[in-house]
């Protein structure tokens, strides 16, 4: 089945994890391999086949827009956040008259993949039948510059994962991709809030399937450095 024909890409976080490359640069624009992080995070959308990204901002956003005025695929349009960022739940609230009403691709901008294209292989068990939301996780084991202790348990591919709750790790990370229904966001009151406040109380219709690369948390400068190392290849 062909996948959504929209993404939004989330890239109006303040970055302080970046600190001090962040001082006076959206962290979205930070250079990997040649390429700013929301440019990777963009060519992910054109090689899934989207038509349209819808990019929130806040932190330095008119850079963002300054960076992007020249990109055509995908076309690119922009819901600014002020004065204040409303996080994941909020920020996607907020987009919906631009997101429209089918499924949609959910992309962080500070996530790295290394391996195949990760927005076919959601799309590729997407079933709207029995799911709202449909999250790409990855192996712990595969998860460069990631030092948290993991979230998710996932018994089969396409299942339900489950939550870490009070052990110490779980063994799969949120990779920070996604697809989405709308419905899910019926009746919330625009806000602040992370999407997990939206998707937690439907959770038996949240799946996940797991991706066979590498991925790389890029929060930090030393994120940054395994990001151009897992871009290099194998051995890097």
């Amino acid at each position: 089945m062909s996948g959504p024909d929209t993404a939004m890409i989330l890239a109006a976080g303040l970055g302080t994890r970046m600190w001090p490359l962040t001082d006076d640069c959206p962290k979205p624009l930070l250079p990997v391999a040649g390429r700013a992080l929301i440019d990777h995070a963009l060519d992910h959308v054109a090689a899934a086949g989207a038509r349209r990204a819808v990019v929130n901002l806040h932190y330095l956003g008119d850079r963002i827009r300054t960076h992007l005025a020249g990109r055509a695929v995908p076309e690119v349009l922009f819901s600014e956040e002020q004065p204040l960022v409303l996080e994941t739940g909020g920020g996607i609230v907020q987009a919906l008259p631009l997101l429209g009403p089918e499924p949609f691709y959910l992309v962080n901008s500070d996530a790295v993949w290394a391996g195949p294209e990760p927005l076919p292989i959601l799309a590729a068990a997407w079933d709207p039948g029995r799911m709202d939301a449909l999250l790409l996780l990855v192996p712990r084991s595969r998860a460069r510059g990631y030092t948290r202790p993991g979230d998710f348990f996932l018994a089969a591919e396409g299942a339900s994962p489950g939550g870490r709750g009070t052990r110490h790790t779980a063994p799969m990370v949120y990779s920070g991709a996604a697809i989405l229904d709308p419905r899910v966001f019926a009746g919330v009151a625009p806000g602040r809030f992370p999407l997990w406040d939206v998707l937690n109380p439907r959770w038996g219709r949240v799946a996940a399937v797991s991706y066979p690369g590498q991925w790389v948390d890029v929060g930090t400068p030393a994120g940054l450095a395994e990001a151009e190392a897992a871009l290099a290849g194998p051995g890097a």
